[in-house]
């Protein structure tokens, strides 16, 4: 596979820019302006794979039914790609492309898997020029149509120039989204890095003029003026370059971002990357069956107190009829429970809710959308309700509302396992989790509990992947915990329990792997913790 890779970018060269360019024409960095670019290859991995569960994909003889993820069958994004990895190859085949795809087992290549930085899969990079050093990781949306988009425009100019009003009208009108950069001098370095930012924004139109008569036309003044265009509601947002420090590639990434999201995004499978990726971290979601004409009419309402908060807080819409009902547990929700309004913060997963009692008017969202800006409502900790029998097992079942009580008892050590029904490393550790608790439970002062995390909540304790173990142990200073990293068998969580909560000298080169819980989930490092309220 090394030699290989190396065969594909060896010789590859972008083709020169086609003869009779004129002169002072901008030049844009691997952007020639031709339609593709020849032998363009990719790697694909998918981050949401824990690391023994994955694919990468064929490129132009890929079938779905080389598809296969049997240790991950929570992974939809996988099982969602394959088949649309295919189409793209397809795609660009029938079209005659000289773009090309291509597949690393990773499993098997590990030395490439670490060159390039891949550790989970699968996940897109892209190759150009022979350059096996700086791939390009892909942005695009993840179906045959964008994949192919995303790459179509990384191969041509990412960016037009308009010389005239009536190439600017024509350009403004064939885009829902268009962004213009208005230059004075086109060879200027602000101009290669909007190219740059153009280049990794496929699903937005980008031009580029030095035109007095556009600058006129559009009342722009300050050269160095970038305007995004809305077509959908024929509004206008301007960024202006700083004339002393220059062009900001991120900051106007971000802008760019941020202005070209609709008001209200429709949680799918096709948005949920636009939606994470706009790194903006305050959502709030309304939770509606959009086959009722009563709750489709709350829609208005949501979407007239967006534009106050755009670029602060992220307005989602979830169909419990339709690919948000995906969603509902993360939020302790029902379907037959909506309509309903959830705020989250994604960073510290704090949630906040507006009450079923609370109107879903315009000034009702707004008012609780700034109340929670402002610090001035409680966050809301999902909870099941305690059951009878909840004790009655060796393993005792927590939840929500009891695991203060329980946890922080100063008179016992308690274990905690947190888990995820769906999860098979949670599933697959539920027996020797079972014969622990058959172990210690004559034992006064150690306790074994577990906890459903996907449906239950601790203020100050987010668990980021599953499963989780966690040892609170005995005396007044409750607050502190620690988590279980070693080996997860029977014989090494009784060694920790009979050592006081620390791992005896050993090999613990045994670890379970865990499951993150959602696409921003990172490891919490193995070491004492403090608790805290949230």
């Amino acid at each position: 596979a090394n030699a290989a890779i190396s065969g594909l970018l060896g010789e590859q060269t972008w083709p020169a820019r086609p003869t009779g360019q004129e002169e002072g024409q901008p030049t844009e960095p691997h952007s020639p302006a031709v339609p593709v670019a020849p032998e363009t290859h990719w790697l694909l991995r998918c981050p949401y794979t824990p690391p023994h569960c994955y694919w990468l994909p064929v490129g132009l003889t890929l079938h779905p039914s080389s598809f296969s993820l049997p240790d991950a069958p929570w992974s939809s994004h996988c099982q969602a790609l394959a088949p649309e990895y295919a189409k793209a190859a397809a795609l660009l085949k029938e079209e005659g492309s000289a773009l090309r795809l291509a597949k690393v087992d990773g499993e098997q290549e590990k030395e490439l898997s670490a060159e390039f930085g891949v550790s989970g899969f699968p996940v897109l990079k892209l190759f150009r020029d022979g350059n096996r050093t700086h791939p390009a990781d892909f942005t695009g949306q993840r179906d045959a149509e964008g994949i192919v988009k995303w790459l179509k425009q990384k191969a041509g100019p990412s960016a037009v120039l308009l010389e005239n009003a009536s190439q600017a009208a024509a350009f403004l009108d064939a885009n829902v989204v268009a962004v213009v950069g208005f230059f004075s001098d086109l060879q200027d370095e602000d101009v290669r890095l909007f190219y740059d930012v153009a280049s990794d924004a496929p699903d937005v139109a980008f031009a580029l003029t030095n035109c007095s008569e556009l600058f006129e036309k559009f009342n722009v003044t300050h050269p160095g003026t970038v305007s995004l265009f809305r077509k959908h509601d024929e509004s206008r947002e301007d960024f202006l370059v700083d004339e002393e420090l220059g062009l900001d590639g991120a900051e106007l990434a971000q802008f760019i971002l941020v202005q070209s999201l609709e008001l209200v995004m429709e949680y799918t499978s096709q948005n949920s990357s636009r939606i994470f990726g706009a790194k903006i971290p305050n959502h709030l979601l309304l939770f509606i069956n959009k086959t009722q004409d009563s709750q489709l009419e709350l829609l208005s309402s949501f979407r007239d107190a967006a534009p106050a908060f755009r670029g602060q807080v992220l307005f989602v819409l979830a169909d419990v009829n339709g690919e948000g009902a995906q969603i509902l547990h993360f939020f302790g929700l029902k379907s037959h429970e909506a309509p309903a309004i959830r705020f989250i913060n994604i960073e510290s997963n704090r949630k906040y809710l507006l009450g079923a009692d609370g109107s879903l008017t315009a000034p009702a969202i707004h008012a609780f959308c700034q109340e929670v800006m402002e610090g001035k409502v409680q966050p809301y900790l999902m909870s099941e309700e305690i059951a009878e029998d909840w004790d009655k097992a060796p393993v005792k079942t927590l939840v929500g509302r009891n695991f203060d009580q329980v946890a922080f008892d100063e008179s016992k050590s308690v274990f905690v396992k947190f888990y995820a029904p769906w999860c098979p490393h949670s599933k697959a550790m539920a027996p020797t989790w079972a014969e622990l608790g058959e172990k210690y439970k004559d034992r006064e002062d150690i306790l074994i509990a577990e906890m459903d995390a996907t449906a239950n909540e601790v203020a100050g304790l987010p668990i980021r992947a599953y499963p989780t173990l966690y040892y609170f142990p005995a005396g007044q200073d409750k607050k502190v915990m620690i988590e279980y990293r070693s080996a997860r068998d029977l014989e090494s969580f009784s060694a920790f329990l009979e050592n006081g909560g620390e791992v005896p000298p050993q090999d613990d080169t045994k670890v379970t792997p865990r499951v993150p819980p959602s696409p921003a989930a990172a490891s919490i490092p193995g070491r004492k913790l403090q608790i805290s309220a949230a």
